[in-house]
């Protein structure tokens, strides 16, 4: 059987395995080129309160894998154009990189249906533009210019997308908020779920237990998403956390941990998560995963940590170049088809950056306009009264 690769070492293995027995590891081929694939999931999954978890064999079609391999390429190349526009210093304040954790959000989205909704923390750049934000949208709002997504007012860390929260900057923040989110979906009942993403550093805040708590008892549909990436600011997880399973750290709340940085192990774990919880309320998943950069743009992250253990990583463990290896391995990819999309990503991404570089600013005028989606009053509260009107410029755009 198939397996996803998890060392650039496994991989003479892997091309004999599929030399001997392409056909039955399910295969499925026209005129030589393979449409679909069976994979066995390399890493096991973890469970915690569950007598079964997601499933370990999964299907791959070509359209999927030329869809995935091109959305995470997409998100290394934003998140590189934007370490190189905050050097510049033409991005200001915070800006943290997802560099190395690509497969979460993209194996996440990839089971997410249409009433599903997610939020996570300040490490957004690529969920934005996984909900629909295009790259030049995604980098015009770093560099704060009216072309961003939220007209420059939300910066690195506030951006927004139908069913996306946004990022917040305050550490747990936004695991209340999606257990509300969820609270949402129950309330409309319209079958949909939400994902609420934190990191390791903030899985010890108290407002994720409560959270936990609340969600549990009003059987909410709700994914308790921790993005392990093994460090949080300055500090590795073993230092700052006395359970690093975090996928158990729910109690009565069950509990999966997935390799996160294999795409379609985390698309499993989100397909099984998502019917789980829309049936018997909250889980906690998480996703074992690596940042490259270091906890923000100010943190080099390599006084905590060794620069040979960051190289390993990438030479072992890419959830790029591992994905890549793997498709191209069992034919549904090229490396022709390969090399198209880098051309075509980089092309995008360059002339996002040229956009972000350029654009000008929003006028002072601008500023207090898209305060609400919709706004119930007709005016809003300004220095001593509500005296402002609002003016609602942007209804239904979206970048």
């Amino acid at each position: 059987m198939l397996r996803t690769l998890s060392r650039v070492s496994e991989l003479p293995i892997i091309v004999k395995q599929l030399q001997k027995n392409a056909a039955q590891a399910g295969v499925s081929k026209t005129n030589n080129y393979a449409t679909e694939a069976t994979i066995q999931v390399n890493r096991p999954f973890k469970l915690h309160r569950l007598d079964e978890g997601p499933a370990t064999e999964v299907k791959l079609t070509k359209d999927q894998a030329l869809k995935y391999y091109t959305q995470m390429q997409t998100i290394r190349r934003l998140e590189t154009a934007a370490g190189n526009l905050y050097k510049e210093k033409i991005i200001r304040g915070f800006c943290h990189l997802y560099s190395g954790q690509e497969a979460c959000a993209v194996g996440m989205k990839a089971a997410m249906r249409d009433v599903d909704n997610i939020i996570s923390a300040y490490r957004v750049h690529g969920w934005t533009y996984l909900m629909g934000v295009s790259p030049s949208g995604v980098l015009a709002e770093l560099t704060g210019v009216q072309g961003g997504c939220a007209r420059g007012k939300g910066g690195s860390m506030h951006m927004y997308a139908p069913n996306f929260y946004g990022g917040n900057g305050i550490v747990g923040a936004q695991v209340p908020l999606g257990a509300g989110v969820g609270l949402a979906c129950k309330y409309k009942g319209n079958g949909g779920m939400c994902l609420a993403l934190y990191g390791d550093g903030a899985a010890n805040q108290g407002q994720v237990f409560e959270a936990y708590n609340m969600a549990y008892l009003w059987k909410l549909p709700v994914i308790f998403v921790c993005e392990n990436n093994n460090y949080g600011m300055g500090t590795s997880s073993e230092r700052a956390s006395c359970n690093t399973d975090y996928y158990t750290r729910g109690d009565a709340l069950p509990g999966i941990w997935v390799d996160g940085m294999d795409v379609l192990a985390v698309r499993s774990a989100t397909e099984f998560a998502i019917n789980y919880v829309n049936t018997h309320g909250p889980l906690v998943m998480e996703t074992n995963t690596y940042r490259y950069s270091g906890h923000s743009m100010s943190d080099p992250g390599t006084s905590y940590r060794t620069r040979e253990e960051i190289q390993e990583v990438r030479q072992k463990r890419d959830p790029i170049t591992s994905f890549k290896e793997l498709c191209i391995e069992l034919g549904l990819i090229t490396t022709d088809e390969v090399k198209a999309i880098d051309l075509k990503v980089r092309k995008e991404v360059d002339e996002a950056t040229a956009f972000a570089k350029s654009d000008a600013e929003l006028g002072v005028s601008h500023l207090w306009t898209d305060v609400y989606s919709n706004n119930l009053e007709p005016k809003l509260r300004g220095t001593i009264a509500y005296d402002i009107d609002h003016i609602q410029e942007r209804k239904g755009v979206n970048h």
